[in-house]
């Protein structure tokens, strides 16, 4: 595989929130303001779950398989403790519109794609684990105007393919984000995987809309490669404090991490260039100093 690298624009970072937020939708407001106002980061992702539609009914009813990350008696309990009803997103949308951020969020069943479709965000995510929902991508495609984000964690090629031809079908393939993604929570670099941006790149550059990258790793140095590589989109899960309770916490960035992310993709975007001139102004007064002269 060939790997070019170009000049490009500075990628969107991308503060998934999930359900970080703890079911408090006070906390959910304090990432938003935490993300534009420390991190500079200016979109901000939730997730809508109907839970009773998602889980199957014993599941539903189960413990929770990690008691000490149960925010509820049962799994379903659970769940729920972490779920926003839709007006509370829309109160999000607000504040995000209010500080000039973008909401958004991923929608992991039909009942929550078509209640999220009513608030008009800019766009949306479609989820790893909601991918092969083809019902679901149908109802987006004709139903949600805006783009579409859509993570290939855990896919495999045949499904993607499958992907691919539903939204070309729809003539909705030009509002498609792809992104490269392994689901673990953490993974390690080395399951990262970060080839797959330009397999994706190779692949479908030309007809989609960007190629993205989300990140369930710890540090940052793999989003710097991912944009390097060619990634649009930079999406990191995102915490106000690693040790609070829940499986997203342990890959996720807090404030002052995100706020690296932001700031080291502002850096590499501005460096990956060619020399305009054979000779920099900077280099200039060095080379009248330093260079040897024939």
């Amino acid at each position: 595989m060939s790997i070019t690298i170009q000049k490009r624009e500075l990628p969107t970072v991308i503060a998934e929130v999930g359900c970080n937020h703890k079911g408090d939708l006070d906390i959910a407001k304090e990432f938003i303001k935490t993300a534009v106002n420390f991190c500079g980061v200016q979109n901000i992702k939730f997730q809508k779950r109907h839970n009773p539609t998602l889980l199957p009914e014993d599941q539903y009813h189960a413990p929770h398989p990690v008691p000490e990350n149960s925010y509820g008696a049962t799994y379903g309990e659970h769940r729920e403790a972490l779920e926003f009803s839709i007006e509370q997103h829309q109160e999000l949308k607000a504040l995000c519109d209010q500080l000039g951020a973008t909401y958004s969020t991923s929608v992991w069943d039909i009942p929550s794609l078509k209640e999220v479709i009513g608030l008009n965000p800019e766009y949306i995510k479609i989820p790893s684990a909601t991918n092969t929902n083809y019902d679901l991508l149908e109802i987006a495609c004709v139903e949600f105007p805006g783009k579409i984000h859509l993570s290939l964690g855990m896919t495999t090629r045949d499904e993607e393919s499958h992907i691919l031809e539903l939204f070309r079908r729809h003539r909705r393939v030009q509002d498609l984000i792809l992104y490269a993604c392994t689901s673990g929570y953490p993974i390690d670099p080395s399951e990262a995987c970060l080839l797959e941006v330009t397999r994706l790149k190779q692949s479908y550059d030309n007809e989609v809309h960007a190629i993205g990258y989300s990140g369930h790793h710890n540090g940052i140095a793999l989003d710097i490669a991912a944009f390097t590589l060619g990634a649009e989109f930079v999406e990191r899960h995102f915490t106000l404090n690693r040790t609070w309770k829940g499986t997203d916490h342990a890959a996720s960035l807090e404030p002052d991490g995100l706020r690296r992310v932001q700031r080291n993709l502002i850096s590499c975007a501005a460096a990956l260039t060619h020399k305009p001139s054979e000779i920099l102004d900077i280099e200039k007064p060095q080379r009248a100093k330093l260079k040897w002269s024939n």
